[in-house]
């Protein structure tokens, strides 16, 4: 039996004790069992993080045992280590990183993982505060916070303070270093929300981002006080949303969007949902709300069909009679596989790809074809990574790893259920601002 055979059938073990009401009849005793199962899942990220360092080492042994060239060693290693986690390419990055960092050069930090002490995510947050530092003074860090018995009871932010506190007196230039990076990295994005709503996020310098919240809080006092009905919040949004886009009102904005739904929806007052393609599922109301605007003329807007198969509702070609849009087999392959094809990662797609490369005769179709993040698309031409196109609805596709572990993803379905014989229609509707 292998060691993940043996993990399972612990966790199965614990599970059904549990189920079958070996649960303690008292409170302290529930306590109890909440601060050792919270200190197991401590101990089995610490033992997790050296499994990870282990196997991108030997991950990167292999690819320069074949010859890879140093520039591009290490290639793939992180998503490989995020397949195995079951997550996002990004957030494996994100934690071989972290995990490299307490393995090597933190060890009191991961004992104290490892012994339940401290959560995964506040031995992050040290790592994290301590980034901008040399190795020398990052250990330094790492035995003086560690060393300190309150340690166990502070809360994140008092950790996290604390750390900035020893790490600013060991190299006050360093922060001053990190501060100038961190400008850098300003940047806005868009993420889905429930209900048809989204985040728009801003990362901003402090000066900027209070200025921006004032200037905000300013227009919405101003709002009510002058009788606006709507909420300090409602205020705050639609003014945001005016003068961003320089329109006289939030309601004026163009639909901005590309919608997916099917034909009974928009004209039959059917209840399946329009599809946003990499934002989610839109109420069939709102949806029909935002058609009607642009067929208002309140903005310019064009219509572009897709065609689905009668019985599976697979999308399979369209027509050419939109005038803006990319090319048009990419689009229908975004509007098919709507975020990333990669497991776990719902990144937005950038490039249309073949699943099997040109050069090994692949073709460019629908069917080979699948969407990606930039990340992910790199990450397939790395040593030892395989896409293979798979007979069935939805363009199935099976990925392998180079450790050998496969999973075979399928594309959403589109919203609404094909009811007629023939051939269906699904109207795209696309708008600009005026």
């Amino acid at each position: 039996m292998d060691v993940q055979e043996l993990g399972r059938e612990a966790v199965a073990g614990l599970a059904a004790a549990l189920a079958s009401g070996c649960l303690p009849s008292d409170a302290a005793g529930l306590a109890g069992l909440l601060t050792g199962l919270e200190e197991l899942k401590a101990t089995a990220a610490a033992v997790q993080a050296r499994v990870s360092v282990a196997l991108a080492d030997g991950l990167v042994a292999e690819q320069r045992a074949a010859g890879v060239p140093a520039a591009r060693l290490g290639r793939g290693v992180s998503a490989a280590v995020a397949f195995a986690r079951r997550e996002s390419p990004h957030a494996g990055d994100r934690w071989l990183g972290f995990a490299r960092v307490l393995v090597a050069e933190m060890p009191h930090t991961y004992r104290l993982l490892e012994q339940g002490v401290l959560s995964e995510f506040r031995a992050t947050v040290i790592v994290r505060e301590t980034a901008c530092l040399s190795l020398a003074d990052r250990r330094r860090v790492d035995a003086e916070i560690t060393a300190d018995p309150r340690v166990a009871s502070w809360g994140t932010r008092q950790l996290a303070a604390e750390v900035q506190r020893i790490a600013y007196r060991l190299d006050p230039h360093a922060f001053v270093r990190r501060n100038e990076r961190a400008v850098k990295d300003r940047n806005v994005s868009l993420r889905p929300a429930p209900d048809g709503m989204t985040w728009l996020t801003a990362l901003l310098p402090l000066a900027q981002g209070v200025s921006c919240l004032k200037a905000l809080n300013d227009a919405a006092g101003s709002a009510q006080a002058a009788g606006d009905g709507r909420s300090r919040g409602q205020v705050m949004a639609d003014t945001l949303v005016e003068r961003l886009t320089g329109q006289a009102s939030a309601d004026a904005v163009g639909v901005g969007v590309l919608l997916v739904m099917s034909e009974d929806t928009l004209f039959n007052q059917a209840c399946d949902p329009a599809l946003v393609p990499g934002l989610g599922y839109l109420p069939a109301p709102a949806a029909r709300s935002l058609v009607a605007q642009a067929a208002d003329g309140q903005t310019r807007s064009w219509l572009r069909r897709i065609y689905q198969q009668p019985t599976s509702g697979e999308l399979i070609g369209l027509d050419s009679k939109a005038r803006v849009f990319p090319a048009g087999l990419a689009m229908l392959i975004q509007a098919r596989d709507q975020t990333c094809r990669t497991p776990w990662c719902d990144a937005p797609i950038r490039h249309s790809d073949h699943v099997i490369p040109v050069a090994e005769g692949g073709t460019t179709s629908y069917a080979n074809g699948q969407g990606l993040c930039e990340a992910c698309n790199h990450t397939k031409q790395a040593p030892g990574w395989e896409t293979l196109p798979r007979p069935g609805p939805h363009a199935p596709i099976t990925i392998t790893t180079p450790t050998g572990q496969t999973r075979t993803t399928t594309a959403p379905r589109p919203p609404g259920t094909p009811t007629r014989p023939q051939v269906t229609r699904v109207d795209f509707i696309w708008s600009t601002a005026a």
